[in-house]
Parts: C-alpha cells; structure tokens; sequence
C-alpha cells in the first residue's frame, strides 16, 4: 500500500510534502539534492525496496524539498537555512522529539547544522554521499552542470545512468529525474547548494555520525569523506563497493545492514552479551617521528610544530578510519591500541602509505605493534605488552614496521607480508624477541 502523502507548512509559508512508513524508532530522510519526488519513489521498484528496508524495524519520515516534487514548487529561496525550515515543519508536524536523520548529497550540510543546532533531538547523524562545503565537488560535476544549463533532456540522461541498468530503465529514471524539478529550479537549488560551507561545524556534531562512501563513485572523493570522519568525534566510515550514487544501486543490503547496526537493530541478547563481556586482549601500536629534535632544529620551532600536527592530523585520522583508540601522544608519537590485530596492522599499513604520500616535508616514522593483555587503568595501558610494544617501534627504522612474533602468529593466513629479522634482546626483557617486518609498499 501507498504511505499517504501529508503536509507541513513551514515559518516562511511553504506547503511540504511527507509521508511515513512503519512503526518504533523514528528515521528522517531528507531529499537528494535537487532531485526528490516521495510518489514517484515510492512508485519506482528499487527505491521502494531501499525505503522498505529503513522501515523494517522503525518509523521512516521522507520528505520532499520546497520547489521539489510534490512540495510548493513556487518557492525562491534554497538557502541553508531554508532548507533548514523544510525539515523542522516536517518534524514539529510529527511532534518528533528524538529522531535518527539522514543527510544525502548536498543535503549533508544541512544535517550536520541541524545535528548541532539540535542535539536534543537528533540521536544519530547518517550521512550518504555527503559533503560539508557545497563547493567539494569533482571537475566532472562542473562538467555535468554546464550539460544542464545548455541540453536540460539530454543531463537528465545522463544522469540517469549513473543509476545503472537496461537503456529502458534509464529512460525511465530520466523521465523521474524531470519530473522532480524544473531546470529553473534545479539550478537555483544548485547554485545555492555551493555555498553551503558548515566545515566548522564537524568538531561539534555530538551525535553518534555514520558515513557511507562508495569506493568507485567518481563525483566525490573519498578523502572528502575520510576528513568529515575524522573532524566529528563520535564518526566511523563505512566503505562499500561500486560506482553507483544511489543506496539502491548496487549492494543495497549492505548498507542496510551498516544502518541496522549503527541505530542498534541488531538481536538485542547478542548486543547485550557483547556489551557485558569486553576482550582484555588488544594489540598496541606505537609510532615516532625519526629525527624528530633535528627537524626542529632544522625547521624552527613554528614550522616544525606544523609539520608535526600534519602528523597528528594523519595519525588521528588513520586511527579513526580503522577503529584504533588514541591512548595518549608523546608530542612526536603515538600509543593506540586496537581489539582487533588484523584492523591494528592494515591500520600501521595505512599510517606508513599515508606519511609516504603525504606531499610537503617529508615525514618519518616508525611503527612498532604487540599484542596480549595489558593492564588498563584510567583510560591508559600498562604492562610487559605495552613496554614490548614500545621497544619494537624504537628498534624500526623511518618507513618500517616491525610487529612481534605474536602478532605475526594471529595474522597467520589474513594476506599480509612479513619478513622474518631475526631474534634481538630488548631491555627489560630477559628472553630474545623474535621480530618480523610488515611489507607495506604496493
């Protein structure tokens, strides 16, 4: 059956449409962009399985924008704060004091702003495709813009086969797409999305945030999402194959799966027995900057300074990426640790790809990991585990990691390269240590 299509009205005067679909936990979906037709989604196949699957076990709210669909199309203004109006007509209309909200494309932007003018009442950030300035964008979009303002049939199917499928199914996503809007207003709502810029927002989102990105989507780069992940505290990535923009293109059920787990749909005995039963295994990494005192030297205390919060930036954001919690930095290194050996070590990986590609003054650092069960106190590690971990990092060279034997054991059969270097006799610890070099280079 059809979700029966309602109305909100926002402050400036503007008639919104929505409808709802399912029962519990409530989930706002915003537009995509300048593209938004709830009838006609709900109408198209895919989408209606992707809407579907968000309102399996909770309350899917989904909304059209003003000028969009089967909202007022005679609006003029498309500002953030416009848009901001759209969504809080919708919800005051629901009487939603708490709710999930997920931002798409250039609907980022207003989400996050919402997210942080409304703590209270968003509970988790979900951001699709997303970016935090209007103006992160490829040369490939300028290119698909100009193709709009000169051929309006002729963009619209083009973009419609990004989503994919038999010359048919473009032609009838074409047909959507110029349906949901005028070229007019497409425009507007375009132009006014680029000066979107809420980058100084990110360090103030407090809600749990989720961040999809396709690996092979060519419109947005994934380092545009990589450092909205690692600017918002409490955020993790999720990547997923393919080149599709839409949820519903592609491997539709992994997505929702992410989202299942991430709003806490999972078996709640399971979620429980996890919850109350925590590993005191972890595996410890530690990075050190190589010649960090003669760079300073070298450099002068404010341009050596900034070369090591590059490393910082780096570090935190490699950390996040692969589930890692900082423990503490030591001004030129870091101590992390990891419930997973296999996330610890393509994280190390990771760091070493990252400092080698870095660009400007070039950075050396050394890693070392170990794993066992240190003592954890206060938010901070202890023990024989940490203290190996520790001489590990300070026997590599710049570029290397080194790992003890226990690690290279539990990474047995995972695809990693190691080469043996021998047993060497670290202070402390009366045993020889048997090492191994993790090969990191493509």
């Amino acid at each position: 059956m059809e979700p029966r299509i309602q109305y909100a009205k926002t402050s400036d005067g503007v008639n919104i449409a929505f409808w709802t679909l399912g029962e519990g936990m409530p989930v706002v979906e915003m537009p995509a962009g300048e593209f938004s037709h709830i009838q006609l989604e709900w109408q198209t196949s895919h989408m209606r399985g992707w809407y579907e699957g968000l309102a399996k076990k909770r309350m899917l709210v989904h909304y059209d924008g003003r000028g969009r669909g089967l909202s007022d199309r005679d609006a003029t203004d498309y500002s953030l704060e416009a848009e901001m109006l759209d969504l809080k007509a919708v919800v005051d209309r629901l009487g939603l004091d708490r709710f999930a909200l997920i931002g798409l494309f250039g609907h980022g932007p207003v989400a996050i702003n919402y997210a942080v003018q409304h703590p209270e009442q968003v509970s988790h950030l979900i951001l699709w495709m997303a970016t935090a300035r209007g103006s992160e964008e490829s040369p490939r979009l300028q290119a698909m813009r100009e193709l709009r303002d000169t051929d309006w049939n002729l963009y619209t199917r083009a973009l419609a086969g990004l989503f994919g499928g038999q010359p048919e199914e473009v032609t009838a996503a074409a047909t959507y797409l110029r349906e949901c809007v005028t070229p007019e207003v497409a425009k507007a709502i375009d132009d006014a999305s680029r000066e979107f810029d809420v980058a100084h927002l990110l360090p103030k989102v407090t809600s749990p945030t989720l961040v999809f990105h396709r690996r092979e989507y060519q419109f947005l780069d994934l380092n545009v999402s990589r450092s909205i992940v690692a600017q918002i505290p409490d955020a993790r990535l999720v990547l997923l194959d393919g080149d599709s923009a839409f949820a519903y293109i592609g491997d539709m059920n992994a997505a929702l799966d992410a989202i299942d787990e991430f709003l806490g749909g999972g078996d709640p005995q399971a979620r429980a027995a996890q919850a109350q039963a925590p590993s005191a295994f972890r595996t410890v990494l530690f990075t050190d900057v190589v010649g960090h005192t003669e760079m300073m030297s070298r450099l002068g205390d404010e341009r050596g300074r900034e070369v090591l919060r590059e490393h910082e930036r780096i570090t935190r954001e490699v950390l996040k990426l692969h589930e890692g919690t900082e423990v503490k930095t030591m001004g030129d290194g870091f101590m992390a640790s990891f419930g997973s050996v296999t996330k610890a070590v393509e994280c190390a990986i990771a760091l070493q790809r990252a400092f080698a590609g870095h660009g400007g003054e070039p950075l050396s650092v050394r890693v070392g990991l170990n794993a066992g069960e240190p003592i954890e106190e206060d938010g901070d590690l202890f023990g024989a585990t940490v203290i190996l971990a520790s001489r590990i990092a300070a026997k590599a060279e710049g570029g290397e990691i080194l790992v003890a034997d226990t690690v290279r054991g539990l990474c047995s059969g995972k695809g990693f390269l190691f080469a043996d270097t021998g047993e060497v006799t670290l202070k402390g610890f009366e045993e020889p240590v048997r090492l191994y070099e993790v090969r990191w280079q493509e």
